[in-house]
């Protein structure tokens, strides 16, 4: 939802004089005359004098056509200046984006690759300026006004003109995000929201900005700026540590500096959001006492007992009073040992606060976050739920121990590791990785499980299993052995595991010795031992793409691994184990430019995204950058015009299912275009959230009913829909394992498909 510009402001004004709400104190004037109108006064009065059962809305039409501008600015009194000139031009929205949105939102996956396109160099400020219309052509021709203003004021060439409605709704996209962008800043300190509602007529805009920066910088902080430049509303946010008795302090003292300026410029505390439990108790120097009893009196003929949202509008409490801050001066978190580098945030505890109750996670559509959430709909089972109990935990608000209790445990269980929380946040919390650690935390306490053992040491008896495999496989043939299987290690007797392969891919089948090898096939587990024909296909496509290709192997010992599985149990130091020897095999690689190229998302970006914070260090980021999907690596070679792949055609249409991972990282699209490249395939993204099965998640016996409800929400309902023709491609191997046992359809990886592809 959008501020309204001056413009629409304006017209409503003129056709409907009475509806433009004030959101300081009451609307007492609406009691003046014979016949007052009691809803108006309700209006802005914040819950404190009624309560609505119903209400009925005049809707107006969206115009139907919209054209913006992006203008840059080198500074941002600069943008300020100009904002009085631009509205002007009749624009129906004016935004600021300050330099700090623009950097943070870059850091966020979700937004990166939308602030890249409209966001050329480093502007200091960016105003978003949209015109509309019912006319096509009306909001294009004010555009090129906006240029052509722009230049006159002194920036030629500084506008990014966007007329595609798709990029366009991606851009204010951003901008609508614009407060948890802002919350998305790491360490202690926090943009703190008291004097955000402030407004001031245009022309003092530039100076009451400058002003204000200058207060901020006597008391050895700054702020964020964003929001509706074009109505002099700014969202100004200093950056304050409240946790800091000095910090809560200079809150005072900076909101008392700036209420007297804006007063000052005859503008308003309270210019969109209301008074609340902040502003209400400047009302007297704002409106003076005689209206502040007048206030006094309207609350109490309404309300006589006071029970309506008391201490808003009249009878406030002072706006720094301690009991109000969620983390007051004092506050802190026990230290704890951490397995993962959580220095970028200033430690464990401060990450887990990013979390700031916006509530993005309880999104129900087909996104990725918070798959258990859309099922079960408990908010225990939420990013926000796990991250505020993790924080009354590491607070000592839940009791001694709380962190690796069986309490914290329950409320972990049903986060299946997807990652889509990282991407999806808007503040960034990372709950996939908060996990790992609560799960590390937890080992250190109690013992791990017969099926925790089974699933962490995989890699290890891997090479035997395999070697036995029919004997392996019994256990699916068997009913009773299922059976057995459940009760003693906790594996679902309805579920079939995933067949040993006494085919099993070898580092003997290295077409080329590493150290000979630009290209570098990273074998997983899951392909290794229960899919080989997955990391062949992969080979043979890589081969006929050219270069040098080789298995990555450890000279002769075991199979190299990512670790997951031990990740996964909470088994850190085995997982670090693997990863350091995952690492010393690879540097050689990395050294002389080659590529390493996985298949099994989940194990390839373990190198990306969790062995950086587990091995922090030159050589883990040397390896990291350097590790790649297939597709990613495929679509890569494509760009640069290396790539000369002979392909047939194999189908007319691939439905295609993208791993949580691959969703994470942004990198479904790479996928599709991969498979674009056969000729005459019809490429269609299955809009999904996590498949469930989550690694072993869905193998377990108490997760196979919400395992399945998570794949009955769209996944196997559009698998099933699909045609024989159909080509079903899923690059998980848990999430080719329950497509085929929830809709009967064998999916195939991305390489499979090319590899029948090939001429």
């Amino acid at each position: 939802m959008r501020a309204l510009g001056s413009s629409e402001a304006d017209e409503i004004a003129r056709r409907f004089p009475k509806l433009l709400r004030r959101v300081g104190g009451y609307n007492i004037d609406e009691l003046a005359g014979g016949q007052p109108n009691l809803a108006r006064l309700l209006v802005g009065s914040e819950g404190t004098l009624a309560f609505t059962t119903r209400i009925e809305l005049e809707l107006q039409p969206i115009p139907k056509h919209r054209a913006l501008g992006v203008c840059h600015f080198p500074s941002f009194y600069k943008s300020m200046d100009a904002t009085r000139h631009i509205v002007k031009l009749d624009p129906v929205a004016v935004e600021l984006v300050d330099r700090t949105m623009i950097d943070l939102a870059r850091a966020i996956p979700m937004f990166k690759a939308t602030v890249d396109r409209f966001v050329v160099g480093e502007p200091q400020a960016l105003l978003l300026v949209e015109f509309a219309g019912d006319d096509a052509a009306e909001p294009t021709r004010r555009l090129k006004r906006l240029v052509e203003l722009m230049g006159d004021l002194g920036f030629p060439g500084a506008v990014v003109e966007i007329t595609d409605q798709g990029f366009l709704r991606a851009v204010w996209d951003v901008r609508a995000q614009g407060l948890n962008i802002m919350m998305s800043m790491k360490g202690e300190g926090k943009p703190v929201s008291f004097i955000e509602d402030c407004a001031v007529p245009l022309d003092d805009l530039a100076e009451y900005t400058d002003r204000l920066t200058r207060i901020f910088h006597k008391h050895g902080t700054d702020g964020t700026w964003y929001a509706h430049a074009s109505v002099g509303t700014l969202h100004v946010r200093p950056v304050l540590n409240l946790k800091l008795e000095k910090d809560a302090r200079t809150m005072r003292a900076i909101a008392e500096e700036c209420f007297a300026m804006v007063r000052e410029y005859k503008g308003s505390h309270s210019g969109e959001h209301g008074d609340g439990l902040v502003r209400s108790e400047f009302h007297e120097a704002m409106f003076g006492p005689r209206m502040v009893k007048a206030f006094e009196t309207v609350k109490d003929t309404f309300d006589p007992p006071g029970l309506f949202n008391p201490g808003k509008i009249v009878r406030p409490s002072k706006m720094d009073d301690r009991s109000l801050f969620r983390y007051k001066p004092g506050y802190a978190t026990a230290p704890i040992e951490t397995v993962f580098d959580w220095s970028a945030w200033g430690g464990f505890g401060p990450a887990v606060e990013m979390c700031n109750n916006n509530g993005a996670c309880r999104r129900t559509d087909a996104g990725v976050m918070c798959p258990s959430f859309r099922v079960t709909k408990d908010e225990r089972d939420l990013t926000r739920g796990r991250a505020n109990t993790l924080r009354l935990a590491l607070s000592g608000q839940l009791g001694p121990d709380a962190l690796v209790g069986d309490d914290m445990k329950a409320t972990m269980d049903l986060c299946v590791g997807c990652k889509g929380c990282k991407r999806e946040c808007p503040t960034g919390v990372d709950m996939a990785r908060m996990k790992l650690e609560f799960l590390a935390q937890y080992r250190k306490r109690h013992a791990p499980s017969l099926r925790d053992r089974v699933v962490a040491h995989l890699p290890a008896y891997g090479p035997m299993a395999s070697a036995f495999a029919p004997l392996m496989n019994l256990r699916d043939r068997v009913p009773a052995l299922a059976a057995l299987s459940e009760r003693l290690a906790g594996f679902s007797a309805r579920r079939s595991l995933p067949r040993w392969r006494r085919d099993a891919l070898k580092d003997a089948e290295s077409p080329a010795p590493t150290e000979q090898a630009d290209v570098v096939l990273f074998g997983d587990c899951f392909g290794r031992y229960f899919e080989p024909e997955v990391p062949r296909a992969a080979l043979k496509v890589l081969l006929a793409a050219g270069g040098r290709v080789a298995i990555a192997g450890a000279r002769g010992r075991r199979p190299l691994c990512c670790g997951r599985t031990y990740l996964s149990t909470g088994m850190t130091a085995a997982a670090r184990a693997e990863a350091r020897r995952t690492l010393d095999a690879l540097l050689p690689v990395v050294g002389r430019g080659g590529a390493i190229v996985g298949l099994e998302p989940s194990c390839i970006l373990t190198l990306r995204d969790e062995y950086p914070a587990l091995l922090p260090g030159p050589d883990t980021d040397a390896v990291a950058a350097r590790a790649l999907l297939f597709e990613e690596y495929l679509a890569a070679e494509k760009k640069a015009g290396r790539l000369a792949l002979a392909l047939k055609p194999v189908a007319r249409r691939a439905l295609l299912h993208g791993h949580c991972h691959q969703k994470a990282f942004g990198l479904v699209g790479e996928v599709a275009a991969v498979l674009s490249l056969v000729p005459g395939l019809e490429v269609t993204t299955i809009e999904s959230s996590c498949c469930g099965m989550a690694g072993s998640f869905g193998y377990e016996a108490e997760h196979y009913d919400v395992s399945l409800r998570m794949a009955e929400l769209s996944l196997l309902p559009a698998v099933r829909k699909a045609s024989d023709d159909d080509l079903i491609v899923a690059d998980g191997t848990s999430c080719r394992h329950q497509i085929k046992d929830g809709a009967g359809r064998q999916p195939l990886h991305v390489a499979q498909v090319l590899e029948r592809a090939l001429g």
